[in-house]
């Protein structure tokens, strides 16, 4: 038996196309640097941005990137590699540079977030992993940032895990929808590994367990004096409510407090109508009420707009799997080799040359005015009436090694606020998204002219 892998860390968590080219690579002595960029080519039908998250996670596998002894002896024993080839990759190691968008940025269409700079068999081998933790953590803080939106003074857990696709997804779902401006997380693991604040409540089984309700509360409150949420819907709601009360008095003789309710089936804005009635004529207007149960950014808007007195939200599936919108058309795309920029000219697939960077304006508000994607040597400032431009894409890593330490969780979440407090205030709303500018350089289309005339005839213009 094999001995045991840190499977999500493995090199061969990849496409076997990455490693079928890096022997044609390696046979025929290309080792040239080439350029890499992340992006996404367009957005999904209800998105009008997306918000860059993953970095983190793309940093750690690039510092420890190697194949071990078990995983190289396992490729020789597929006969598909040659044995010079199996043994060069016993020393290869991420070398480069890596360029990118701060987490918790919003970006758009054609904007790149992440440059890779690397030889061509580094860069190559990465790119699936690159593709994987990119694009998850960056459509679930897109669709968080939504439901953030929606409801910015509640408080928002998530609750996901469960429908996750697998067990990473999940992890990294709690974390990607705390840097988009969650309150917390279900997630156990998510709080020992990132340090994010835990929520959790009671399921129906417990109170199933016991043969009265009341007693089902009153060991729960018990058993977790400090976190007394209790669920209420797993029988009446509204008569659950009224026991609720009941046993208040009780716990507090025993200096124990009621923190919250949470309904979790049913009309939820009606239950939470008819609870609230009875919480507060029972005495208990600091009991909060915390709705679950197949919600997102549109069931959120809906209820708080009909004034439904609820005072957070668990929201599970449809955000940790992002069901209106479960992927990005996103690519990891060659732009430069061996000094020399490079297109793909495919239908509905080209793209920009050469290295890039995106700059962005601001008007005299602080919105987000317009962005400029050009090339990274480029030097764009403000337009008239923009109050400020800056460049959105930082060096991260230079040969194989970080440039500052990881930035904390709580600096990302700062950061991705301040993104979305930027936004113009269309992109706020849940209506048909608006058409944020941005504009291609006239340098890029030039480039992108030469690239085009050398590819047909051989020759420079």
């Amino acid at each position: 038996m094999n001995p045991p892998m840190n499977l999500m860390g493995s090199v061969l968590l990849t496409d076997l196309y990455q490693l079928t080219m890096l022997q044609g690579y390696h046979d025929t002595g290309m080792e040239e640097v080439a350029v890499f960029e992340f992006f996404v080519r367009k957005l999904r039908p209800g998105r009008g941005f997306l918000m860059a998250a993953g970095l983190e996670q793309v940093l750690e596998f690039l510092e420890d990137l190697h194949f071990s002894p078990e995983e190289l002896s396992w490729l020789a024993s597929t006969g598909r590699f040659s044995k010079d080839f199996i043994a060069s990759l016993e020393a290869l190691r991420f070398t480069g540079d890596v360029h990118a968008m701060a987490e918790g940025t919003v970006f758009f269409p054609n904007e790149p977030i992440l440059r890779v700079t690397a030889t061509i068999a580094e860069a190559q081998l990465v790119e699936t992993r690159l593709i994987n933790l990119l694009n998850l953590q960056t459509l679930i803080a897109s669709k968080a940032a939504r439901i953030k939106l929606v409801a910015p003074d509640k408080l928002l857990v998530d609750f996901g895990l469960r429908r996750a696709h697998g067990s990473e997804a999940g992890l990294l779902a709690a974390r990607a929808s705390y840097i988009a401006g969650f309150t917390g997380t279900s997630t156990v693991l998510a709080g020992m590994q990132f340090g994010i604040p835990l929520f959790g409540t009671m399921a129906p089984s417990f109170v199933q367990a016991h043969d009265d309700e009341m007693l089902a509360f009153e060991h729960f409150a018990r058993a977790q004096p400090d976190n007394v949420v209790l669920l209420i819907d797993t029988y009446d709601t509204e008569a659950a409510a009224r026991k609720v009360v009941a046993l208040a008095t009780k716990l507090a003789s025993a200096g124990i407090r009621i923190k919250g309710v949470r309904i979790d089936s049913g009309n939820l804005a009606d239950h939470a109508c008819q609870v609230r009635k009875i919480l507060d004529a029972g005495g208990l207007p600091y009991v909060t009420i915390f709705a679950s149960g197949d919600l997102d950014e549109y069931a959120l808007r809906d209820m708080l707009a009909s004034g439904a007195p609820v005072d957070g939200f668990g929201i599970g599936t449809r955000m940790d799997t992002s069901s209106d919108v479960p992927y990005l058309d996103c690519a990891y795309k060659l732009q430069e080799y061996a000094g020399r920029a490079r297109r793909k000219r495919s239908e509905g697939k080209q793209t920009w040359p050469g290295r890039k960077q995106v700059y962005r304006s601001y008007d005299i508000d602080g919105r987000m005015a317009a962005d400029v994607v050009t090339l990274d040597v480029d030097q764009i400032s403000g337009g008239e009436g923009e109050l400020s431009c800056e460049p959105l894409i930082l060096p991260v890593m230079r040969a194989g090694q970080r440039l500052a330490a990881a930035r904390t969780l709580d600096d990302i979440r700062s950061h991705a606020a301040d993104s979305l407090a930027r936004l113009p205030e269309p992109l706020r709303q849940l209506q048909e998204p608006y058409d944020y500018p941005v504009k291609i350089s006239g340098a890029l289309h030039e480039l992108a002219e030469q690239v085009d005339h050398y590819r047909r005839t051989g020759h420079e213009r």
